[in-house]
């Protein structure tokens, strides 16, 4: 998020920095140190060439998706004339299911504004973000950590957005949302008083319970690895943020319990939105080129230095492995400025073999501990 003084002042400055914020991403129109390469590790592409990749070709766009179990389907928060207007101008988001070759589609929400979303493993429900019962309080602004929308609230429904139950209650800003593998857990961020943390909390709104409490840190993204028992998330120190260009983030993975809080990712640069792959070691992420140009990054929780998927000049972002781990969709910015006319893309990476066969233990080794103060 933040970048040189000279490009924040451009047109597209303020964009680029509170997408970076923001909890979930942008709308769709507006290293570690390592050994070499293990032999477990996951291969890479050649050089400056991507693995085979088509665009989704569907209206409206959509920058930020997730797969859903048949590693077909993909939801996302897209840009929509009925939803309210996005606090930067334009149409707000509402969310949309898709196919990833773009033969279906259909809108599961038509009010409000609403922001991340995600698949149970059941092939049944979804859980996503909306304002949809809290039209009355300020519409807010997603990408502002000072201005999130206090009436961002959790739904659980089918996939045709029928069925539609409430998962939280309260005037703070929750999104960021995810669902473990085994279906008995859904993570999310929480804003209270200028804090993010992460939550997580039963399909049928038992076992609240926070994760993190820090400070220091702002915490949020969270996705759960394949045991359903580890989280995966990004954070950026609280003195950082608005001051340091582009703010620094870091890769870390936590415990549900709040246990084993640990890092992974050790530069000063921009390590954004990791999801991880079904082998339980991989992961893809964010990295920032230049204040302008970030790519998505092939990341190893075993320590193996990162591997870059993508080559392109403008944006790259928000990347997510199907649940067989032969597809990665993120979103592209494919017109004349880094973060115009963001697109989902769906790239081909079978030959990374990072698919549940090749699924390890987790490693109480990885990473490095933290001792985080509250």
């Amino acid at each position: 998020m933040g970048f040189s003084s000279a490009l924040k002042r451009g047109p597209w400055g303020g964009v680029l920095l509170a997408l970076a914020l923001a909890g979930c991403g942008g709308t769709a129109t507006a290293p570690q140190e390592g050994s070499t390469a293990s032999p477990t590790a996951a291969a890479g592409p050649a050089e400056g060439v991507e693995l085979p990749n088509h665009m989704v070709p569907i209206e409206p766009n959509a920058a930020e998706a997730y797969w859903a179990p048949d590693s077909y389907h993909l939801i996302a928060q897209t840009s929509d004339p009925d939803a309210i207007p996005s606090a930067h101008g334009g149409p707000g988001n509402l969310t949309w299911i898709f196919s990833d070759d773009g033969k279906e589609i259909w809108r599961v929400n038509d009010h409000g504004q609403d922001a991340c979303s995600f698949f149970f493993p059941d092939g049944k429900r979804i859980v996503w973000t909306s304002t949809r019962d809290n039209l009355d309080l300020p519409a807010g602004d997603w990408t502002d950590p000072n201005n999130y929308p206090q009436g961002a609230e959790l739904y659980i429904s089918d996939w045709k957005g029928g069925n539609i139950q409430r998962l939280t209650n309260n005037q703070y800003y929750e999104a960021e949302v995810s669902v473990s593998p085994d279906g008995q857990w859904v993570t999310f961020g929480r804003h209270i008083d200028g804090n993010m943390d992460i939550w997580v909390i039963r399909p049928d709104g038992t076992d609240e319970q926070r994760v993190t409490s820090s400070d220091d840190w702002q915490e949020g993204a969270p996705f759960f690895m394949p045991d359903s028992e580890h989280i995966i998330f990004r954070a950026w120190r609280t003195a950082d943020q608005g001051k340091v260009k582009p703010t620094p983030m870091t890769v870390f993975t936590i415990h549900r319990d709040g246990s084993d809080w640990r890092r992974h990712t050790f530069d000063e640069g921009l390590n954004w939105h990791p999801t991880p792959a079904p082998d339980g070691r991989h992961y893809v992420y964010v990295r920032a080129e230049t204040p302008t140009n970030w790519e998505i990054y092939l990341g190893d929780l075993a320590g193996d230095p990162p591997r870059r998927l993508t080559y392109n000049d403008q944006m790259d972002i928000l990347a997510h492995v199907s649940p067989d781990g032969k597809k990665m969709n993120w979103g592209r910015a494919t017109g004349p400025t880094p973060m115009s006319d963001i697109r989902t893309f769906v790239m081909d990476i079978s030959s990374l073999d990072i698919g549940p066969e090749r699924r390890v233990p987790w490693d109480p080794q990885w990473g490095q501990p933290m001792v985080v103060a509250d």
